[in-house]
């Protein structure tokens, strides 16, 4: 992991943090310049905040809202250290509300967010839980994203998924993926194709990052580089 760079270093006046820079050698598509490490990382693994209402710090998740983006790498330690020297404040050149325990927040959000995609997947058809059901797609190569409790047995998963080579995400622990195929418990799912496998990818390894125990993103046989959808 890099040194983080002095976050009191000023930040130069032509920076437009919402700005599109292409680099065909290293990424197809947009990146986005983190406030902390100044690094230029593809726009859909980073996490972009906005001004809202009163000057407010808002995380917007879904890299929708309006106005202009302030963007960080999606890591714990960048979270925290833009929150304890007010890089955020800086980047805007206002006093802004920074949320208490932003990191957590984020964390939460995300969570939610990974939610209320596996919900849309299980309505479109597009996920199914349970061991039978994983084999069954598994096996009929109608799985491209691996869903796995983040409390599951690493055997048991390994088990499931066999040979198949498809990346594996831990974003939920049992119950909470249970809950949203109204069960209980749920320790394995399986995303088919289509766009919602790879938003629910992006947003897991996002939560690997910001969390205190890395325990969302896995490096399986098989992984791929997160993709937008």
């Amino acid at each position: 992991m890099k040194l983080l760079p002095d976050p009191d270093a000023p930040i130069a006046e032509t920076i437009d943090f919402d700005q599109v820079d292409d680099d065909p050698a290293d990424h197809v598509g947009p990146l986005r310049r983190c406030l902390v490490t100044r690094e230029h990382l593809p726009r859909e693994s980073m996490l972009r905040f906005v001004v809202g209402p009163g000057d407010a710090l808002v995380f917007d998740v879904a890299a929708t809202l309006p106005g202009r983006g302030l963007w960080l790498s999606a890591r714990r330690d960048v979270i925290e250290m833009a929150s304890k020297r007010g890089v955020f404040s800086k980047a805007a050149r206002k006093r802004l509300i920074t949320p208490e325990r932003l990191a957590e927040r984020v964390e939460h959000v995300l969570e939610n967010r990974i939610v209320e995609l596996l919900g849309l997947a299980r309505r479109a058809g597009a996920a199914v839980g349970g061991f039978e059901k994983v084999k069954e797609r598994l096996g009929a190569g109608q799985c491209v994203l691996l869903v796995a409790a983040s409390d599951g047995s690493e055997s048991e998963q390994a088990r499931v998924r066999g040979h198949h080579a498809v990346p594996v995400v831990r974003p939920l622990p049992a119950q909470r993926l249970g809950a949203v195929f109204g069960r209980d418990r749920t320790v394995h799912v399986a995303i088919g194709p289509g766009k919602l496998a790879g938003m629910i990818e992006i947003e897991a390894n996002k939560l690997a990052g910001v969390r205190t125990a890395l325990i969302a993103s896995t490096a399986e046989s098989g992984q791929r580089e997160p993709q937008p959808g």
